[in-house]
């Protein structure tokens, strides 16, 4: 079988040209970045005609369980049967291509390409994001160095970096004399769990993305009052450095379908979902949108449309719940070395996940969905029997997928399914986990509660006094909540699989997000800056004489 790098470096790419005119773009609608890229920047955000279709997943294993294959396969098998479709889709972090995960791009015979390029720097997108969050960092620094006219007493404001580097989540700045500036603590998040990231995702145009920016809360004077980056007059220079990373981006499937790749918030510390700008010039210019949002139906799923769809006024038509048996199997502690072993009573141990994430999907938000079996040459018929029979008696299909072997061939059924779903609804619908108008305790454990299955909600005395303080303030009373979590459990607990019930939920700190309008709970031990594993995907890489890339996933 050949690698993921060596199918995307034989494939034959359409010139970009090509693909923008399956949007109905012309010229002047785009700029090219090289032959097979663009950035579109006549952008059709007020007619979303298409039917959106959501990919979601189960919790995952550490590998992940192939959602972006999956929502790849999907779109090019909608194409196949003759309709319109675009994909949605968010930009890689380094972080994790240089980490764990290697490459976001799908995999084997459903990808994006030119792969190389998206994995690695694309249009220069997330360094405009560091670009603006450091500039101004550097903007209160200086301002407390040049006399502090703001009264600047406590920053919350963190730089940012895109790349896992465990040894900046605390550090000391503005060291080595008076030169330097004011000595002070500070620390990194990851570029992806930046506000500015959730920021340009959410934004609307130049207008409400300077709006935003200046809105961003960067710290406190002694008395308690909120300094915005407007205090400082930082927006308009951030505003500038973010105007072509605010433009969606054009690129292409291997089978020729349109994708636009932009933004990239992780779902377990940020919103996990793509811009979006770039789902509504989707949804303007196809007739079914294909987007996912990341990692497990209860977190990028449930801040999909709990804050995206809620901000963009869209709701899905139809909710695709992407599973392995490799995961679930995990989900009923199966260690590796037994994956493939026959094993009914670990299935339906297992499906306890896979069911909690079926009846949140169906009953609390309800949406219309079917699970698609991102199947793997190994699993067992027996098993994948069982599965579906499982999933009828929940009230949903489940599908076979081979879209990583076989493109877009290997998801028709799938595509068959979720065009029928799409095609029965009149309207778009979904139902939220919560209403805007409840308080901010009342919106944690609603979704603690109600999504994830906790049986109550525990604060530390941080999370205490800044829940405190945001109530207080009446122009954060509407604001979404966004929980930061782990990915690998319904719970806050890493460790605590399959569907755990009336567990402990630990909410360790809120932060105000005022640009992006939401308030971010920090729970459980998940960190906003992650380190890399023993053996980084970075130490597997190589390039040789000609410049290709090896190892990249």
């Amino acid at each position: 079988m050949l690698s993921d790098m060596e199918i995307a470096r034989a494939a034959r790419l359409k010139p970009i040209q090509e693909i923008a005119a399956k949007l109905g773009l012309t010229e002047d609608d785009y700029e090219c970045y090289g032959k097979y890229k663009a950035k579109i920047n006549n952008i059709n955000k007020d007619n979303p005609k298409a039917k959106l279709i959501l990919v979601t997943a189960m919790n995952p294993t550490k590998y992940g369980e192939g959602k972006t294959t999956v929502s790849i396969g999907l779109a090019d098998a909608i194409s196949r049967l003759g309709k319109k479709s675009c994909l949605a889709l968010r930009e890689p972090s380094l972080g994790p291509v240089f980490g764990i995960k290697g490459g976001a791009c799908g995999g084997g015979y459903s990808q994006v390409v030119p792969m190389e390029d998206i994995n690695l720097h694309f249009t220069g997108d997330f360094h405009a994001v560091t670009a603006a969050n450091n500039l101004l960092s550097a903007l209160i620094d200086n301002h407390i160095k040049q006399g502090n006219g703001l009264g600047i007493a406590n920053v919350v404001w963190k730089r940012c970096l895109d790349l896992n580097d465990r040894a900046l989540r605390e550090v000391r700045v503005a060291l080595g004399g008076d030169i330097n500036g004011t000595p002070r603590s500070d620390g990194f998040v990851i570029t992806a769990a930046s506000e500015i990231m959730a920021i340009l995702c959410l934004a609307t145009s130049i207008d409400d993305l300077k709006r935003r920016l200046g809105d961003i809360v960067i710290g406190y004077d002694l008395s308690g009052e909120e300094i915005t980056a407007r205090d400082l007059k930082a927006e308009e220079a951030m505003c500038i450095l973010l105007k072509e990373a605010l433009k969606p981006n054009l690129a292409q499937t291997l089978e020729g379908a349109p994708a636009l790749i932009h933004g990239g918030p992780f779902a377990n510390i940020a919103h996990g979902c793509n811009s979006l700008l770039a789902t509504l010039t989707a949804m303007a210019t196809s007739d079914y949108t294909v987007t996912e949002a990341g990692f497990g139906a209860e977190l990028g799923g449930e801040k999909f449309i709990d804050i995206k769809c809620r901000l963009g006024n869209i709701a899905p038509s139809c909710a695709v719940l992407v599973t392995t048996m490799r995961s679930i199997k995990y989900n009923a502690g199966i260690p590796d070395a037994q994956l493939m072993d026959e094993n009914a009573e670990a299935i339906k141990k297992g499906f306890e996940n896979v069911k909690t994430h079926i009846l949140n999907l169906t009953q609390k938000f309800k949406v219309n969905t079917v699970v698609a079996i991102n199947r793997f040459p190994y699993d067992n018929e027996k098993e994948l029997s069982l599965l579906k029979r499982l999933c009828t008696s929940y009230g949903v299909k489940a599908v076979e997928t081979t879209c990583f072997a076989e493109g877009g061939k290997g998801a028709e059924k799938l595509a068959q399914e979720v065009i029928s779903i799409c095609d029965q609804s009149e309207k778009s619908y979904a139902e939220y986990a919560y209403d805007l108008d409840d308080g901010l305790k009342k919106k944690i454990e609603k979704i603690a509660k109600n999504i994830y299955g906790a049986g109550s909600v525990v604060y530390s005395e941080e999370a205490e006094q800044q829940i405190a303080k945001i109530s207080e303030n009446p122009k954060y009373r509407r604001f979404p909540v966004c929980i930061a979590k782990t990915q690998y459990s319904l719970s806050c607990d890493s460790k605590a699989l399959g569907a755990p019930k009336n567990f402990e939920f630990l909410v360790k700190d809120v932060f105000i997000r005022a640009g992006a309008g939401f308030i971010l709970v920090q729970s459980g031990d998940i960190l906003l800056m992650p380190g890399l594993p023993y053996a980084p995907n970075a130490t597997k890489m190589s390039i040789n004489s000609k410049g290709e890339i090896f190892g990249l996933s």
